[in-house]
């Protein structure tokens, strides 16, 4: 059964560099405006990944402009997670970070075992290889949760 679209979502993995923008930028394009999309690390130690960059433009998804944030700097500039319908954990580290952050809200934290790719592969074409079955793992929770997305 396909659920409705929550009215806001909050993505986040370990660095905001590969899984967590993923999902941001694939549920923005192929899911429309209608829902309030962000993404954060645990971590900002790193800038976006070049090869998610790589696999989410073949399927036109721009991921280039992202900005890594972490947590501490989404409260920072005045995100309050409280205003957040759903959190999707996309590693274990940020589902402890997420969960511990919203114990005093009524609000849905998820857990997604999205795989990390970044440590996959000697050559070009196996990463991109794992970061596509990142992708594509994203892309099919999205459409088992809210249908087939409209622009695949």
């Amino acid at each position: 059964m396909v659920k409705e679209l929550p009215q806001s979502i909050l993505f986040c993995c370990d660095h905001n560099a590969v899984r967590s923008p993923m999902a941001e930028g694939i549920m923005k394009k192929f899911y429309g405006l209608g829902t309030y999309v962000q993404s954060v690390g645990v971590y900002n130690d790193l800038e976006i990944d070049g090869f998610a960059i790589a696999v989410c433009d073949e399927i036109q998804v721009e991921l280039s402009r992202h900005k890594s944030r972490s947590f501490d700097e989404m409260a920072a500039l005045g995100d309050d997670l409280s205003s957040f319908d759903l959190v999707v954990a996309l590693s274990p580290a940020s589902q402890r970070r997420a969960l511990d952050l919203t114990r005093f809200f009524h609000m849905k934290v998820e857990y997604w075992p999205i795989m990390d790719p970044t440590g996959i592969g000697e050559t070009r074409e196996i990463k991109l290889s794992a970061y596509r079955q990142s992708r594509d793992q994203i892309v099919g929770q999205f459409s088992k949760l809210w249908g087939k997305p409209s622009e695949v």
